[in-house]
């Protein structure tokens, strides 16, 4: 005999088995069955308060769910197809535990308020766990920078060499991501730490219900004050995959710029076993496969983005069976999220190497102190567009001579202005010219120094 669904009694007849498959979610909202738990017991105790259930049955009730909670963590509840989603799955059990005082338990709420509420208790911890992720990363850009201060690393505009920066500058500019990427989610968090429960199907309860109570027992920081919106609202969920998308972007960023650094035409970091592979046909390879992954992965972010942002554009007020949709992508995208911060995380920290003897070599070999001479001749009274059409010039022609700007000698500097004196070599030096751009925010060594301790109090003073 075919189960009696919950609304059965007005159907004639069980659904077709293919029906059942397409309309069933327990195959991934089995993920929510913890936080399920938890609104259903502050549920079960409101309903208690409110004297709309005895305290005796509320008690009943807890416990049962309790023990639904400790035979899944043991492996021993595990609801089929059968169940359709977690919330049926649930009450059928708690039914079976405690007889007809189980059936109480759907009082006063919605299969509606109950999922928007189990979503939210849902995300609202996964926002933490990836905000702690987010500082743990942080920490290794900080440890990372404060070993390379001074060491030199060629600084990029258009991927053509542009001026040598500091690589803990360099570093430190990711830290800066990272930090707005931990804000943004703060700023989500307060959206999502708002409960539903009590919404009902979309109308509210014609019973007494204390919907302020079940939110101050959930720590929702408050409540819905349309009921309509509250079952409705996933622009929760649409900001954090905003969130997450963009945390993918800056991960994929600094993926692209390892994948660069260890390639043999730049050959600036060293990848280590631990986090490369080889190939399968090529014995020399040793491939960058963390930050491909990340970088990858980074469009499934961004296309659950978009399928949650076309997912609700046209839906009409108030729940829609669309909606059930929106686990999926949510739930995609925090484990997508969560795994490529911890790959990144142990790259950084232990699996790659600066290659600080070829960084040196590299800023080098440039014409990236430009700018310096242009500079040099400006603060000698030169208007730099003067100066930047002479410098122009002389690149120009030692290009074609096959030289560098330290290799020129003292009188081809003087016939180029006579302005130029012996210090010009020390003022194009590599370590010079990143040295002096110490104002505020650049990659001057004491700047840097000072970004790092401010970077330090952040994370000791915002954990």
């Amino acid at each position: 005999m075919t189960e009696q669904k919950t609304w059965s009694q007005r159907f004639e007849s069980a659904l077709h088995p293919a029906i059942a498959r397409f309309n069933a979610s327990i195959g991934f909202d089995i993920e929510l069955i913890e936080y399920d738990l938890t609104g259903s017991v502050a549920h079960a105790k409101m309903l208690a308060h409110t004297g709309i259930i005895s305290e005796s049955e509320a008690q009943q009730l807890v416990a049962g769910l309790e023990q639904i909670r400790q035979e899944y963590r043991e492996g021993n509840f595990n609801p089929g197809i059968d169940a359709e989603d977690v919330h049926f799955a649930v009450e059928r059990r708690l039914t079976e535990i405690t007889g007809d005082v189980g059936k109480k338990l759907h009082t006063a709420r919605s299969r509606n308020d109950q999922v928007g509420t189990d979503t939210r208790l849902y995300l609202r911890d996964q926002i933490s766990q990836i905000r702690s992720q987010l500082r743990e990363f942080q920490g290794v850009l900080i440890n990372l920078a404060q070993n390379h201060v001074e060491t030199l690393i060629p600084g990029y505009t258009h991927l053509q060499r542009a001026q040598p920066v500091s690589l803990a500058h360099h570093l430190l500019a990711y830290f800066q991501m990272l930090e707005r990427d931990w804000e943004r989610l703060g700023e989500v968090y307060q959206r999502v730490n708002v409960s539903p429960l009590g919404s009902g199907a979309l109308a509210g309860t014609t019973f007494p219900i204390d919907r302020h109570y079940t939110a101050k027992l959930l720590n929702f920081d408050g409540v819905y004050a349309n009921s309509m919106d509250g079952v409705s609202d996933r622009d929760f969920a649409i900001e954090f995959l905003c969130s997450a998308s963009l945390i993918m972007v800056h991960l994929s960023r600094l993926s692209e710029e390892v994948i660069l650094w260890s390639s043999h035409e730049f050959g600036f970091v060293t990848l280590k076993d631990s986090c490369a592979t080889g190939s399968s046909i090529m014995p020399q390879k040793k491939n960058p496969d963390v930050p491909e992954l990340v970088r990858g992965k980074t469009g499934r972010v961004f296309g659950h983005l978009q399928g949650m942002l076309v997912l609700m554009k046209g839906l009409p007020l108030a729940y829609n069976k669309d909606l059930q949709d929106d686990k999926e992508s949510l739930f995609d995208s925090v484990k997508t999220v969560k795994g490529c911060l911890e790959a990144m995380t142990i790259l950084f920290r232990e699996g790659l190497e600066f290659r600080t003897a070829r960084l040196a070599e590299a800023v080098a070999e440039d014409f990236s102190n430009a700018t310096d001479v242009a500079d040099y001749l400006a603060a000698r009274g030169v208007p730099f567009r003067e100066a930047y059409n002479l410098v122009g010039k002389v690149v120009k022609t030692s290009l074609a001579a096959g030289k560098l700007l330290k290799d020129l000698s003292l009188d081809e500097w003087k016939e180029l202005h006579p302005a130029f004196e012996p210090d010009i070599y020390e003022a194009i030096s590599p370590r010079q010219v990143v040295a002096a751009r110490n104002s505020y925010g650049g990659t001057g060594f004491e700047q840097v120094r000072q970004a790092i301790q401010a970077a330090q109090s952040r994370l000791s003073n915002q954990e």
